[in-house]
């Protein structure tokens, strides 16, 4: 196996650390826009890891890295704007693709909050014949949510439940940062695209559908210490990926922002700064989002000022295979002083990187297989959560 992984920031560079410790693979190479960030990436690994430049944005510049190192798996490891054009190339160099945030959606023209429009993965999932017919897979939205909450979904359809009335995943942390009263643990990029856009909700009969965000708010507890968190409906791949392959009668994906959270993104909305579209300020151009992401601190190097724990998981509630009423949440919860004592990344990043790392070993040893667009549960729980428990980052089950 010889891997692509583009992006060099956060995710990235913990992916790095995590594979730098496996075995399953003869060659990853990094690459970003900046030479630098991935020279640091792979600096005082082994000789399997090289850095390179690229443009994410080019469909060609991606196919031509393939060509060049021979790559036979594309790990997309940056924000989800670019995720057609590095999926294009992959598939452009017959490489196998893996990515943890599916294509852009875009609200419906009249209805944002009652129908979808272009829903996340929709331009993925047209191209799947194409992908079929190559005999190349491309693994969909395998980072952390989505990814192993789509795993733990399949898990609790085929081990623990004879019927599912509803599928929930659930994100909460304890996470604190210090000396900073705003700084997100994860990209704010991403962060305004999922949080602003019309959450999506799948129920059966009624298939999808959206509402305003934020909307549904519930106090979820979590677990090993984090406890009570609001969480809200977000926008967020799971619910557009859980029911092609897991059947249950209702699937959300809420998230425990906090109020403060919530009010700061709607601020920047009210004030146009959640656009992506460029402005003029003064003689050039820029796009509104992207200042507020450089006014940020860069979420890879808060690690040594974050406390706390972060909490992925998937709540599953109907019947037992006992016939008996059952409610359960698999979770998986990573401490940010142990991910930074064992490997120097914070908690977030760490987490989301793990998962793409398991699922590649998984690829090169034939465990996980396909062809076309698919998804986490489209694939045996079960080898997954054995590894990542092998990786020595274990998962959790309560029932509730």
């Amino acid at each position: 196996m010889r891997i692509l992984l583009v992006g060099a920031g956060g995710v990235g560079s913990a992916a790095v650390s995590i594979a730098a410790r496996r075995t399953f693979f003869e060659t990853m190479v990094v690459a970003d826009h900046d030479l630098a960030r991935a020279q640091r990436a792979v600096a005082d690994r082994d000789e399997r890891f090289v850095a390179a430049t690229v443009d994410a944005s080019s469909a060609d510049a991606v196919a031509a890295l393939c060509r060049e190192h021979r790559v036979t798996h594309v790990l997309n490891a940056v924000d989800p704007r670019f995720v057609m054009p590095i999926f294009d190339g992959a598939f452009a160099a017959g490489a196998d693709y893996l990515d943890m945030a599916m294509s852009l959606s875009h609200p419906h023209p009249s209805r944002p909050h009652e129908e979808p429009g272009v829903k996340l993965g929709d331009e993925q999932f047209a191209s799947s014949d194409a992908w079929s017919a190559a005999g190349r897979l491309a693994l969909c939205g395998i980072g952390v949510e989505p990814g192993l909450s789509d795993v733990f979904a399949r898990y609790a359809a085929d081990e623990l439940f004879a019927e599912i009335d509803e599928i929930g995943v659930r994100d909460g942390a304890n996470l604190t940062v210090d000396g900073y009263d705003f700084a997100p643990s994860f990209s704010i990029w991403t962060t305004i695209e999922e949080c602003l856009n019309p959450p999506v909700i799948w129920e059966a009969g009624r298939g999808w559908f959206t509402t305003p965000p934020f909307s549904e708010p519930e106090v979820f507890h979590f677990p090993e210490g984090i406890g009570p968190v609001e969480c809200v409906n977000v926008e967020h791949e799971e619910v557009l990926l859980i029911p092609r392959w897991v059947k249950a009668k209702r699937v959300t994906f809420k998230y425990g922002l906090g109020n403060e959270f919530i009010e700061v993104l709607k601020t920047l909305h009210k004030l146009g700064l959640s656009a992506t579209s460029p402005v003029r300020v003064g003689g050039v151009s820029v796009s509104p989002r992207d200042v507020v992401a450089a006014c940020l601190p860069d979420p890879a190097t808060l690690g040594d000022r974050m406390r706390g724990k972060t909490c992925a998981g998937t709540w599953v509630r109907g019947v037992g295979a006992d016939g008996q009423p059952r409610e359960v949440y698999l979770y998986h919860v990573v401490d940010n002083e142990w991910s930074m004592r064992e490997y120097g990344h914070q908690a977030v990043v760490w987490q989301t990187a793990v998962n793409p790392v398991v699922a590649l070993e998984l690829l090169a040893t034939g465990a996980w297989s396909g062809v076309g667009v698919l998804g986490p549960e489209a694939q045996p729980p079960v080898p997954f959560l054995d590894l990542l428990t092998e990786y020595g980052s274990p998962w959790g089950m309560e029932e509730r």
